[in-house]
């Protein structure tokens, strides 16, 4: 069983900027949001035993930690959950990135587009890489990961279509259960509730 959260909103979140291979701090309110993660989280995990992992860059290492201080779990880094580089539309605005994108293209796989990114193939091979590893040794795993990454994580697991995936919301107040071929999303407390859509 997984348990997929993403990273709390960062500062690049808010101004709507691209964080790719970047990085950016978690504003107030992300880390509110992962404090609200963990506590769901402690409510949630049954039965023994649970591990953390967490891609390794900084939005969601800090977002682990911040959650693991209310589980106490074992805690490691998988460089196979971070987030896809958008080479160099990495930092740039969303806004900015709207008018690079070449005709027909579709507004979820802007990211797709980057000059220097990371493909969908090859962000789909290291997710599935890590997931087959992970669901074949039948875990109990909090995986902590991005937006785009997380899309791709609960595409591949449910089987979905590429466009499909690309299509999946993005929450940062919320987690995905990944058990038995069923993905089911838990969202925390209403008033805790403020997703940012950009990564």
């Amino acid at each position: 069983m997984i348990y997929l959260v993403r990273h709390g909103q960062t500062e690049f979140n808010l101004a709507r900027r691209y964080q790719g291979a970047l990085d950016s701090p978690l504003t107030e309110h992300g880390v509110r949001q992962a404090e609200q993660i963990g506590a769901l989280l402690s409510g949630l995990l049954e039965g023994e035993p649970w591990t953390m992992v967490s891609s390794p860059q900084g939005r969601a290492r800090r977002t682990a930690e911040i959650i693991n201080a209310r589980l106490g779990l074992p805690l490691g880094f998988d460089d196979r959950l971070r987030e896809i580089s958008l080479g160099s539309w990495d930092g740039l605005l969303i806004d900015e990135v709207v008018d690079k994108l070449p005709p027909g293209a579709g507004v979820w796989e802007r990211q797709l587009h980057a000059p220097g990114g990371e493909s969908f193939e090859a962000i789909a091979a290291r997710i599935g890489d890590w997931l087959t590893d992970v669901d074949g040794a039948g875990r109990r795993i909090v995986a902590v990961s991005h937006g785009m990454a997380g899309r791709v994580l609960r595409g591949l697991y449910g089987g979905l279509s590429r466009q499909a995936m690309l299509e999946l919301d993005v929450p940062q107040d919320s987690v995905f259960r990944l058990a038995g071929g069923r993905i089911e999303r838990i969202d925390c407390a209403a008033e805790a509730q403020a997703a940012q859509p950009a990564d």
